[in-house]
């Protein structure tokens, strides 16, 4: 099988074309999601950061494809603690693989690993910086509960200062014509990089610290995300913050009919319980389309379409 290197690293390298041609493929994937089209081919998935949604599903979307899975999901049980480079891992790795599904704590990471990379690599999260695959199934949930993803008023809630998916949604929406209300606290603002680049490409949005009714009832999807200790270097300052915004079903009463909720998951406290059967809460299915999204991937950087 002749492979042709394609990585993803960021969906801002991405046209509006390849976004929904990668949408399509994954519905396709749903509709039929045990293909075994990958035999032969070997996935090694390196995670030098903890994830479960992440992992699981990329390595049950290649299981599912027929490849063959290798790689850790703990780094302190690799030769990194030995002061292995990354490059020199990325390299080692590849002698084995067909292609290399990353997340690794610091941003830029994975864009260094396509550049020294024989194969190509799947960006799985770098540090608060980019999460292609995640904003992928973000995308693909948008429009198969909304029919569309021009002319949607979406309301992003929470960590926006250190959440890498919704920065990774702020690039792919480019393409398409919604608007956005930013939901955060003083401290974990959107970044000032990211509100320039929205003014640089034309993408409306306002912001606020007040997640008012207003708010929740002229939105047709809101996407909770949790304040997440691990970036933080003060936990003080982490305390004084993670109970910013916590939403409840009784908050929903008069929302749009067409509402849902989406959250990357996990979820701490941010989404309260009983929101759970509220017919707007997505955020399980929404990880569930994350495998027939990742099927696409996984097949796109290895130059097969379906």
């Amino acid at each position: 099988m002749s492979v042709r290197k394609e990585s993803l690293i960021s969906l801002e390298e991405l046209t509006k074309d390849k976004i929904l041609y990668l949408l399509e493929q994954a519905e396709k994937f749903e509709a039929e999601p045990n293909r075994r089209i990958l035999e032969g081919v070997v996935v090694a998935t390196l995670f030098f950061e903890p994830s479960t949604r992440t992992r699981l599903s990329f390595e049950t979307a290649a299981n599912r494809l027929g490849a063959r899975v290798i790689g850790f999901s703990d780094a302190a049980t690799t030769s990194s603690t030995k002061g292995e480079s990354l490059k020199d891992t990325i390299m080692m790795v590849s002698n084995y693989a067909d292609v290399i599904i990353m997340r690794h704590y610091l941003e830029g990471a994975a864009r260094y690993a396509s550049e020294v990379s024989p194969v190509p690599i799947i960006n799985a999260g770098d540090g608060a910086n980019q999460h292609p695959s995640q904003t992928m199934l973000d995308l693909y949930s948008i429009r198969k509960t909304q029919g569309r993803l021009d002319d949607l008023d979406i309301t992003l809630v929470g960590d926006l200062k250190y959440g890498r998916t919704v920065h990774s949604m702020l690039t792919a929406m480019r393409h398409f014509s919604s608007r956005f209300r930013f939901i955060a606290p003083a401290e974990l603002e959107m970044p000032q990089e990211y509100k320039e680049y929205c003014c640089a490409n034309h993408i409306a949005y306002t912001e606020s610290s007040e997640f008012s009714y207003d708010v929740i009832n002229g939105s047709d999807i809101i996407y909770m995300t949790r304040v997440q200790k691990e970036r933080f270097t003060n936990l003080m300052e982490y305390e004084s913050v993670k109970d910013s915004f916590i939403l409840r079903n009784q908050m929903l009463k008069n929302a749009r009919p067409n509402l849902r909720i989406l959250h990357p998951l996990p979820r701490v406290n941010e989404i309260d319980q009983d929101v759970d059967s509220n017919p707007a809460a997505y955020y399980f299915q929404q990880a569930k389309n994350g495998l027939y999204v990742r099927e696409a991937l996984i097949c796109h950087s290895l130059g097969i379409d379906i």
